[in-house]
């Protein structure tokens, strides 16, 4: 019998974050992370793919580049886009703002990017090449939010190269992402059959060396593991992107 894995779609992506105790008791049932070696046609797993941005559109890089973007000049930004200071949004964008300013982790190179030009050409020169592919998670048949999903017997792709770049959606007034590589990464597409007959083409992340991470990061909490001893895996939301050299 195929072991039966229950993941959350959308974990922390800040690996210098230590897990708080509300994250590991709602999470302590649900493997927000699991181990590469589940990473096979035939496992099972309960998965619920979202979109977690609010859509935003990229701006041109020249506008984007004439807007503050730190968390000194918050007030600006939000008089800027007409945000309330004591409401949700604007406590969304400073979030956002004081996340972007984190120092990176071990091993890591960290980069928000305000527009998509400068997405790709971070991508690229972390990369080392100009000739890359940007995958992201795909959802071609809706099913329920919440369901058991089977990776297919064919359905499991190493994307090109030792490391990748994922960039991750972060709310603000505009689109932004926190986009980050880190040293040992490996990339997968895989191909998931929902019960209910959901298909849905997903990108995989597994870190190989998680020995920056922070110790208390949930990812060690839910796996019972210390830092640097197995590779940690996450899909992707529907809404953040991974580059990888083409070949």
């Amino acid at each position: 019998m195929k072991k039966k894995t229950t993941v959350n779609v959308a974990p922390g992506f800040f690996y210098s974050y230590a897990a708080t105790e509300t994250q590991i008791h709602d999470n302590r049932n649900v493997a927000v992370f699991f181990r590469e070696k589940d990473l096979r046609p035939g496992t099972r797993m309960n998965l619920h793919f979202t979109r977690t941005s609010s859509n935003a559109a990229f701006l041109p890089r020249s506008v984007a580049n004439s807007i503050p973007f730190s968390s000194k000049r918050l007030p600006d930004i939000l008089s800027l886009f007409s945000v309330l200071s004591d409401s949700p949004e604007a406590e969304a964008l400073e979030k956002t703002l004081r996340e972007c300013e984190e120092p990176a982790s071990a091993g890591e190179t960290r980069y928000c990017a305000t527009s998509l030009e400068s997405m790709v050409d971070f991508s690229s020169a972390s990369l080392g090449t100009r000739d890359v592919l940007a995958v992201s998670t795909e959802v071609s048949k809706k099913g329920t939010p919440k369901q058991a999903y089977t990776i297919t017997p064919s359905g499991v792709q190493r994307l090109v190269g030792s490391k990748a770049v994922a960039c991750h959606a972060q709310p603000f007034a505009y689109a932004v992402f926190y986009c980050h590589v880190t040293r040992a990464t490996k990339a997968y597409l895989v191909s998931l059959a929902g019960q209910d007959g959901a298909k849905v083409d997903a990108v995989v992340v597994c870190h190989t060396d998680t020995s920056g991470w922070n110790p208390k990061h949930l990812a060690f909490q839910l796996l019972q593991v210390k830092p640097g001893t197995v590779p940690v895996c996450h899909f992707l939301p529907q809404d953040h992107i991974v580059w990888a050299p083409r070949r």
